[in-house]
């Protein structure tokens, strides 16, 4: 059998499946209720980020050390996005997004209750575990939808999510100075149970049909990087990306309350209003992917996350300065992901759970490296040293979007 770009063959990709009646079309109605979930739960994730200076004086730690809350927390949905996302090509997706959705709120009513450091940190990685729900949620979209509407299916529901991210952000803010950190993980506790019940009562049953054990469910991540390379530099080029961003969104808050600024919790917050004004570019990414495919729109968003980079280090002493670069790198990473994500979509549909899993790994393995690499650039070289990081890892993600991957195709 001749080799191609990405090998195919069901043998090797998908062990044991079989294929069962066609599912009803997605409504309009049913694709906002997903992206209003993705946004409510993947907010779980990030109330901690403007926070953390309030729990580092609560628990009396030093900024880099109290940054690991933000660390384990990515850690933890990078591991419910390798062993848990995969689940949704083998079980019912409802009644997995229920089960999932209970156990974040108990993690988070326990990070609210955490009476030491170490309870708060077991708590967050547990609750990044069980948050991993929108990584069933959207390759479910992007199956129901048709293949010329799929990268703006994808985009609607990436919105909510990223909305959810920025939004998240002026949420905790607010409430964390007003009514202490605590307070936040127990809205978000309620904000989970409240989600389970209308879920329960909404979302449609969604049966998948790999038969295989569990054991090969995971063992086919492996065989789907292998064979296909444009996963490996989709997953490479997401990866980077992600670092950059959570490089720059973990260390704002220091940045804000340092003598820079002098600004609270709450103001750090506030500039998830100005990243969620650029999460309308996700709509327009899915709308570029479907009409010029998505490497025009990930070029064109990584160009914009790096020149925001650059507007960042040179002006982001100044306010505006620091509101324009904001804005600019979320539109540029929000552009590049859903791009990146379509592209991967695209590869083998009876698989996107689990190639949505190899994808957003490494795009979490990223955003944990990212984190730490941006404590650490803060606590030695201050906010220069933040964006050179964030500079550095998306320069790499465009090397490695042009250059990585490509000559195994060719030679293919």
């Amino acid at each position: 059998m001749p080799s191609t770009a990405f090998d195919t063959r069901p043998s090797s990709l998908t062990p044991a499946l079989s294929i069962h009646a066609v599912p009803p079309p997605l409504s309009k109605a049913l694709v906002w209720l997903m992206a209003v979930t993705c946004g409510l739960v993947v907010a779980n994730l990030y109330y901690n980020q403007p926070l953390l200076g309030e729990i580092g004086r609560t628990f009396g730690l030093s900024e880099s050390r109290v940054s690991l809350v933000a660390t384990v927390t990515q850690v933890g949905y990078t591991l419910g996005l390798l062993l848990v996302v995969p689940l949704g090509d083998k079980r019912e997706r409802k009644s997995l997004t229920l089960t999932l959705l209970l156990c974040a709120a108990v993690c988070m009513a326990g990070a609210a209750y955490a009476p030491s450091f170490a309870l708060l940190v077991a708590a967050s990685l547990l609750a990044g575990v069980f948050s991993s729900v929108p990584q069933l949620l959207i390759p479910m979209a992007a199956s129901l939808a048709s293949e010329e509407q799929r990268g703006r299916v994808v985009g609607k529901v990436m919105s909510g999510l990223l909305i959810g991210i920025l939004l998240s952000r002026t949420i905790s803010g607010y409430v964390g100075l007003h009514f202490g950190w605590r307070a936040m993980f127990w809205v978000g506790a309620a904000l989970m149970v409240l989600l389970t019940l209308v879920l329960a009562r909404m979302l449609p049953r969604n049966q998948s049909h790999y038969a295989g054990s569990y054991g090969s469910l995971l063992r086919s991540l492996g065989t789907l990087a292998r064979q296909l390379p444009v996963l490996r530099r989709s997953a490479l080029v997401g990866a980077c990306l992600f670092g950059g961003f959570s490089a720059f969104w973990t260390t704002l808050v220091f940045f804000l309350e340092s003598d820079a600024y002098h600004y609270h919790s709450d103001v750090a917050g506030l500039f998830g209003l100005v990243g969620a004004a650029g999460a309308f570019a996700a709509s327009f990414a899915g709308k570029s992917a479907d009409r010029k495919g998505p490497d025009y729109a990930l070029t064109l968003g990584i160009l914009l996350f790096l020149g925001g980079f650059l507007l960042l280090g040179f002006g982001g002493y100044h306010l505006a300065g620091l509101i324009v670069g904001v804005l600019i790198v979320d539109v540029g990473q929000q552009m590049a992901h859903i791009s990146n994500q379509t592209r991967v979509f695209s590869l083998l549909p009876e698989a996107r759970s689990r190639l949505n899993t190899v994808y957003m790994t490494a795009c979490f393995i990223g955003a944990s490296a990212g984190s730490f690499l941006g404590g650490l650039a803060w606590d030695h070289f201050q906010w220069p040293g933040v964006c050179a990081v964030g500079l550095g890892l998306v320069a790499l993600a465009y090397c490695a979007n042009r250059f990585y991957g490509r000559e195994q195709v060719v030679s293919q």
